[in-house]
């Protein structure tokens, strides 16, 4: 049995409306704020307004901490509300210029200018050149850095917003330890292809300052170009440091199959967020899958008597 409780914050007054179940929490590994959906009941005592915030709690535990964004309401009252958490405010357009800065100096600079809280950032270390970014959003000149360091380094992290707190991890320490199988999840659906994000031959280039020509960086794999014909990825890159180590990093990340596995109705853990690592055992058919994967987004569905998962998992051999 699930205890769901909704507290929103209007005017300094809090209200704990009766929820219409099921609600349903969702977020994803990057670009996209997590977004509660839910409908209530409009009565005489009820009052809140865009803008406000809103609290989650599922059998006592603080899931969501965020913001309303949408009211609708139909001819019976009932009002159907879309809430975002704090990464609803990365959708923002900026430009900026940093120098000699990480990931992760980057990140709380625009919390800092963006009036964002912030808890705990991971030092990502990587220290970046330079960059300009002109006219892009926030997640995006984010993911940008977050990029670069891992072409540099192959680190992956998880930008999330933990109620109310910015939040980065290395996804090494996002495992949980939950078992997708058979007897977990009701249905799945799988696909493999080499037709999106596969590329066995890569180029990284940039110009001279001194003389103008271009500089080349090539790397590839002769057996699987052999084998799927040349699928090639060109890259300029700002910073020519470390362009060669970058190029041998791209060609071992992409030099394979995506392969991409959904889950529906998987049994409920709200410790499952996007970016989460979860241990993964099916039989697909061509490939075993019997390792940790990432999740690239996750639906929750939640009701008094019933919590349910919808899953978009990558990670092993298993990419997006």
């Amino acid at each position: 049995m699930n205890k769901i409780e909704l507290i929103i914050e209007h005017n300094g007054l809090n209200y704990q409306p009766v929820v219409e179940e099921p609600i349903s929490w969702e977020t994803e590994r990057q670009g996209v704020p997590g977004k509660l959906t839910f409908s209530v009941q409009k009565d005489a005592g009820l009052n809140f307004q865009e803008g406000d915030h809103l609290m989650l709690y599922v059998n006592k535990e603080k899931v969501f901490y965020g913001f309303i964004f949408t009211k609708k309401r139909n001819k019976d009252g009932l009002i159907s509300v879309t809430a975002y958490d704090q990464l609803r405010y990365l959708k923002n357009k900026d430009v900026i210029k940093y120098k000699e800065i990480t990931a992760s100096a980057l990140i709380q600079k625009l919390a800092k200018i963006f009036g964002m809280e912030v808890g705990e950032i991971e030092d990502t270390k990587y220290v970046i050149a330079d960059r300009l970014e002109q006219d892009k959003t926030l997640f995006d000149i984010i993911k940008n850095a977050l990029n670069e360091t891992q072409q540099a380094k192959k680190e992956l992290y998880v930008l999330y917003d933990d109620c109310r707190k910015l939040t980065l991890k290395n996804i090494k320490d996002m495992k949980l330890d939950i078992l997708i199988n058979q007897n977990t999840a009701e249905d799945f659906d799988y696909a493999s292809s080499i037709d999106s994000k596969t590329y066995n031959r890569i180029k990284l280039f940039y110009e001279s300052e001194k003389t103008g020509d271009l500089k080349i960086h090539p790397q590839e794999d002769a057996a699987s170009i052999k084998r799927w014909g040349v699928l090639q990825h060109t890259e300029k890159v700002d910073n020519p440091q470390n362009a060669e180590e970058k190029a041998k990093n791209l060609l071992s990340m992409y030099n394979r199959k995506t392969r991409n596995l959904s889950v529906s109705k998987a049994f409920g853990d709200i410790r499952v967020r996007g970016g989460s690592l979860l241990s993964v055992s099916l039989d697909l058919g061509d490939v075993v899958a019997n390792t940790y994967m990432i999740v690239e987004k996750v639906k929750h569905t939640i009701s008094a008597d019933v919590h349910q998962m919808d899953l978009s998992l990558i990670g092993g051999d298993f990419s997006a």
